[in-house]
């Protein structure tokens, strides 16, 4: 008997790492690729960061059977997805594999449309770990009855499978999506840039700063298990190393699922440095699972804070602007209180050890005032240890 309305829960209790083939190659995507992927996951120290899912994105698809089963392009995948997923697996990483709730994908292929359970146990019977399920090509379709479709058709299968929506905050997901995927969409795709929007009204690409923008006001909303997802990592793909590291920084902060964009075969020491600094994603990775909430904004300087685990935080100050800031925070005279999680910072009673996480420099305690240069595009951000 098959049981339905329900997701698979034990998943993504913290945001889901790994990598994904969109940002960076879009539709030229082959089995050849993934498998070095998977091997330059470990030989790069991503596995050892926490960075678990080789995502294959649109496009991997070759045409459905007699049967409406669907199977991989032959010419780019000819060893089939079920031996892809085994090699995968054999490196201590997961699968994931792309599908659409329309009839054809955003690249033109075989969506899901009336095959949802056919899908579903195809997949599983590969050994598919993850699942991203786009919006293209739904006019006339309910978003939450599609999704909730494909939810049940993955627990059917019986494979455990994390399912993350990609619908574009287009029906605010987050109102709805908790009980039916583990992480939803908020916004259009991200675009390779700091700060800007592309496209025409109503579909844009949006910045690094418009997405952090929309995230903001969302947080009450994410937590583990079901996470805002603001889209997949530009990092090492053309922005300057201070925005890769300011968009890093942020994400965590948000405790964003942290997926990868980039050739990871081939990036810098700058960009596997943002990628694998263990201290940063310890903050997206936090076991209490709260976003981070924006304590003050002024002169394009935002200073950001996040609850974590042990009464510690993550303070990350942020400065929009292209200009140098002259930062402070005189820690006696403010007050942090995160109305989420009811937590105060209480610097008047308690001292903190500060820890900045990008030089890994001890910076003094909370007793005496903090006091930095701040370059444009870039992030202050510290751990407040207990102590």
């Amino acid at each position: 008997m098959c049981t339905y309305g329900q997701k698979f829960d034990r998943l993504a209790k913290t945001p889901p790492m790994g990598w994904n083939s969109w940002n960076k190659f879009g539709c030229d995507v082959n089995e050849k690729m993934i498998r070095e992927i998977a091997d330059a996951m470990v030989s790069t120290g991503m596995k050892d960061a926490g960075y678990l899912y080789v995502n294959i994105d649109d496009c991997w698809h070759g045409k459905r059977d007699s049967l409406g089963f669907i199977h991989p392009a032959p010419d780019r995948f000819p060893s089939g997805m079920k031996a892809l997923a085994d090699y995968v697996h054999s490196k201590g990483l997961m699968l994931g594999i792309y599908s659409d709730v329309g009839a054809l994908t955003c690249g033109g292929k075989p969506g899901s449309r009336g095959h949802e359970y056919q899908d579903a146990i195809t997949y599983a019977q590969w050994g598919i770990d993850y699942l991203k399920y786009d919006w293209c090509n739904t006019d006339g379709i309910n978003a939450i009855g599609a999704y909730t479709t494909m939810r049940d058709a993955i627990y059917s299968a019986g494979r455990p499978m994390v399912f993350s929506i990609c619908e574009w905050g287009v029906n605010k997901p987050w109102l709805w999506a908790k009980d039916v995927g583990h992480l939803w969409r908020i916004t259009g795709d991200i675009e390779l840039c700091f700060d800007c929007k592309v496209g025409h009204d109503p579909w844009f690409n949006w910045g690094v700063m418009n997405i952090i923008d929309k995230q903001e006001v969302l947080r009450n909303y994410s937590g583990p298990g079901h996470w805002n997802d603001p889209d997949m990592l530009e990092v090492g793909n053309g922005m300057a190393v201070n925005e890769d590291r300011t968009h890093f920084s942020m994400w965590c902060m948000f405790a964003a699922p942290l997926i990868s964009g980039n050739d990871i075969r081939n990036m810098s020491n700058e960009t596997k440095e943002i990628l694998t600094n263990k201290e940063v994603i310890a903050i997206d990775q936090d076991s209490l699972g709260y976003e981070g909430f924006k304590y003050s904004a002024k002169d394009s300087v935002e200073i950001w804070f996040k609850p974590l685990i042990n009464d510690d935080w993550a303070m990350c100050i942020l400065n929009r602007s292209l200009k140098l800031h002259s930062v402070s925070f005189d820690w006696k005279n403010e007050v942090v209180y995160d109305n989420l999680s009811k937590r105060y910072a209480a610097f008047d009673k308690t001292v903190y050890s500060l820890s900045n996480l990008w030089t890994k420099k001890d910076e003094g305690t909370t007793t005496e005032e903090l006091k930095a240069e701040l370059p444009g595009h870039d992030v202050l951000m510290l751990r407040l240890n207990k102590m």
